[in-house]
């Protein structure tokens, strides 16, 4: 399998290659030069595999300079009832990701993918973990080291640090917006002490987090000298993880392959429902791929409009639900280079449009005509609509959904279609958000009991300005 740039202008990799590096040389993100079909029949064989197993099937595709064996034993390394089950006993864990069903909503069955059970309480733990044993792995293979500068709007961070503290050969940089977070997501990354973890709070919101790894990303002297990698989304190893379990909902939902599902996704970097789109291309039967957004709706306007309009970080709005407070998508180009037929040259013109005047208009375009072939729909939550929706899922069917979950369960109601199971994919646990949840419920969020004092805990973090400058010179003083 080999991978090339959206933007057209890097050579092409193999997925060992790519995965340590984050961007392409060209500032594009990698996808694969053909996405693997997966027949009806093979779809079908792969209904009484284990959930480690399921990925070996879907990434084995992707990943074909990597041993059989060596896969296999990584992927039973990393999805195992002990990691994803938040030290909690539940008859569906070996499922990993089970699923729940709500009830019958729209003629339909509404269920809930629960992607929560790892050891952050969030679903970036899906694919992290995974994507710290695979940097572990490369790492010993190659002799290196790699220092990874990730941003984070609340739960990648946490997934990150939990999943590459230890691991030998690797360091992390964490950026997070500062005060943006919930006060559970900042005890979770601030409180770790190893001494391979650094968390460093930006003066500014998530997008200007990821515009420094962007630029630091983008000076291929510094990356090459102090071994620059990513975990961000931007990095492909992440969003592949992610494709397996759009396979394990799918799986758990249907009975025969000639069945369609559809899955709502909360959603503000594109990431998570990028690897629906991708799990998409590669025959799985998905109907409709419906993204929510918060009242950061970048997303939302493009699917409705035809125009992707970036905010700047002074409009970008602070909200409950503080994980899609992203006004500048970055994943949303792989889905860009997709629809304009894979064209690199297309897609870097559109994403320096975005560079300079902010974003582009494909709204008078056969391409947005044509959109309706990626099975794309959207819609916006807000505050109000999150603490309505926790509350009526609360009393209706006796479950706590956090207030990310809250904006999926919003908007796939808008979206039901009669026949057609609705999966909306659960982000976190509740306590994550907890202050929330106490104003929609009048009572505090369960707490896993590994993190009863996790805010009591010392906590350090080096706070720092939206500069690259001194993202970077803070980088050398401590790896120098």
């Amino acid at each position: 399998m080999r991978y090339q740039s959206t933007r057209g202008n890097s050579p092409q990799q193999s997925f060992l290659e790519i995965l340590l590096g984050g961007l392409a040389p060209d500032g594009g993100l990698y996808l694969p030069v053909e996405y693997p079909q997966v027949s009806p029949a093979q779809l079908d064989s792969w209904r009484s595999l284990s959930y480690a197993d399921l990925a070996y099937e879907v990434l084995s595709l992707y990943c074909d300079d990597i041993p059989e064996e060596d896969l296999r034993a990584l992927l039973r390394k990393t999805y195992t009832e002990q990691v994803y089950c938040n030290g909690r006993k539940a008859d569906n864990a070996k499922d990993i990701s089970p699923l729940h069903w709500l009830g019958e909503e729209g003629g339909t069955r509404l269920g809930l993918l629960s992607l929560s059970n790892g050891p952050t309480l969030a679903f970036k733990d899906m694919a992290m973990q995974l994507l710290g044993n695979l940097f572990e792995y490369a790492l010993r293979r190659s002799g290196q080291k790699l220092n990874i500068l990730g941003a984070t709007s609340g739960d990648t961070g946490s997934a990150a640090e939990y999943a590459m503290r230890g691991k030998e050969g690797v360091n992390v940089f964490m950026l997070s917006p500062r005060g943006k977070m919930s006060a559970f997501q900042s005890a979770q990354m601030y409180s770790l002490q190893d001494p391979n973890i650094f968390n460093l709070a930006v003066a500014g919101v998530f997008d200007d987090c990821q515009d420094i790894v962007k630029a630091v990303s983008n000076d291929h002297a510094f990356k090459a000298k102090y071994r620059i990698g990513t975990v961000n989304s931007i990095n492909w190893g992440r969003v592949v993880a992610q494709v397996v379990y759009y396979f394990q909902g799918y799986l758990l939902a249907t009975q025969s392959s000639s069945e369609k599902v559809s899955f709502t996704v909360p959603s503000g970097n594109f990431g998570n429902i990028c690897a629906g789109h991708i799990a998409r291309m590669m025959g799985l039967p998905i109907a409709h791929l419906v993204a929510a957004t918060n009242e950061n709706d970048v997303l939302n306007e493009f699917f409705t409009t035809g125009v992707y309009r970036a905010r700047k970080s002074a409009e970008t709005l602070h909200t409950s639900s503080p994980s899609m407070d992203i006004s500048k998508a970055s994943n949303f180009e792989r889905f860009v280079f997709d629809l304009v037929g894979k064209d690199g040259a297309q897609t870097a013109a559109m994403f320096k449009q975005v560079d300079t005047a902010g974003g582009f208009d494909i709204s008078q375009e056969v391409i947005f005509q044509e959109m309706g072939q990626y099975g794309f729909q959207s819609g916006r939550s807000t505050h109000q609509n999150r603490l309505d929706t926790i509350r009526n899922v609360d009393q209706q069917y006796n479950i706590m959904i956090d207030t990310h979950t809250a904006d999926g369960v919003k908007v796939a109601r808008d979206y039901l279609e009669p026949g057609i199971p609705m999966i909306v994919l659960e982000t976190a646990l509740p306590i994550k958000f907890e202050e929330t949840i106490e104003i929609a419920l009048g009572r505090p969020a369960e707490c896993p009991e590994a993190f009863k004092d996790i805010k009591s805990k010392p906590q350090w973090v080096e706070n720092i300005d939206a500069d690259v400058n001194q993202v970077k010179t803070f980088l050398a003083t401590h790896l120098d």
